[in-house]
């Protein structure tokens, strides 16, 4: 056989070997790491689209949670996987968009250290209170706070987060302040909550909806521009007297950085489908979130866009990682 034809042979063994390993993928369980404790807007996000995922599939996906330093140990933890679509990862806003501008040792960079894969969800924030606070509403509460300076409890789901640099808006917005309590993760927050070991928190909608519909916290307003359908009756921040807050937390899928071509065919447009599935959509759709299941490119922009607008936020309210 001569140069010309071994070439051409080899070329389509490539071929074929790429094309089965794309029909093969998954052949084994998929772990998707969650870096907080379950309950969170993360982790719900997680197992909802894996479990479309599985079903897609028909290969099982496995939630692992690794809580810490705001997400960062799961999020090193990832950056150091084999590359190979058996790892996947779901984060927020603040391990993608806030700790490369918070943490000076952090252990990951998103642009760097990640094939970017889709923005899942987005949902606002919203300010919550322990079921029996004594402020009924956004003018009730800022009075209590400027009563009482530095003594109410702002629980967070960790140094950084969406909630911390939300509170840190509102307090610098109204002349108040607060004390900030950072757990590993918004269920250890809500927790506390529920049981009245902290006063309020700024937590994603998405997440305390159950909680507020039980009774077990009060929703005083939604850091939205405009009202969310989820709940019409609650007035956004804006309304309330205080502009300027607007805050979208959201949750995003990547992967270690370096996946097969082949790998990509089969996982991104089935993500893109899971997370777009009617079922998916109604499920987020109840509890606060918008799906958004952009592609690759359109995260890779918004992510630079996220990381300058609080990379800002940090230097002026001179925030801190022990904060």
């Amino acid at each position: 056989m001569n140069l010309s034809k071994r070439i051409a042979v080899a070329a389509a063994g490539l071929i074929v070997s790429a094309s089965i390993g794309a029909q093969q993928y998954p052949e084994r369980p998929v772990t998707v790491v969650v870096p907080f404790t379950p309950g969170g807007s993360s982790d719900i996000t997680a197992r909802t689209v894996a479990a479309k995922l599985q079903e897609t599939f028909n290969q099982t996906f496995v939630i692992d949670n690794k809580p810490g330093a705001n997400g960062g140990l799961g999020g090193k933890f990832v950056a150091n996987a084999k590359p190979d679509g058996y790892t996947l990862f779901v984060g927020s806003i603040g391990v993608f968009a806030i700790n490369p501008v918070l943490y000076k040792d952090l252990g990951y960079d998103p642009r760097k250290d990640y094939d970017l894969l889709s923005v899942a969800v987005r949902t606002p924030n919203a300010l919550v209170t322990r079921a029996d606070f004594p402020a009924n509403n956004v003018k009730e509460f800022i009075d209590y706070l400027k009563k009482n300076p530095n003594k109410v409890s702002f629980a967070s789901s960790g140094t950084g987060s969406s909630d911390h640099l939300t509170a840190a808006l509102f307090w610098q917005k109204t002349g108040t302040s607060g004390i900030h309590v950072p757990y590993k993760g918004g269920s250890a927050a809500h927790m506390d909550l529920i049981a009245g070991n902290t006063d309020v928190s700024f937590q994603n909608l998405g997440s305390i909806t159950q909680h507020v519909k039980g009774g077990k916290m009060k929703l005083l307003a939604v850091t939205s521009e405009k009202r969310d359908p989820t709940v019409p009756n609650v007035p956004t921040l804006s309304e309330a007297g205080v502009p300027g807050i607007e805050v979208y937390s959201w949750q995003a899928f990547v992967a270690p950085k370096g996946l097969p071509q082949n790998v990509k065919a089969r996982l991104q447009p089935a993500l893109i489908s899971a997370i777009k599935h009617p079922d998916v959509v109604k499920k987020f759709n109840e509890i606060g979130f918008e799906v958004v299941g952009n592609s690759p490119e359109e995260f890779n922009k918004f992510l630079n866009e996220e990381l300058a607008r609080w990379k800002q936020v940090v230097d002026t309210g001179g925030i801190r990682q022990s904060d």
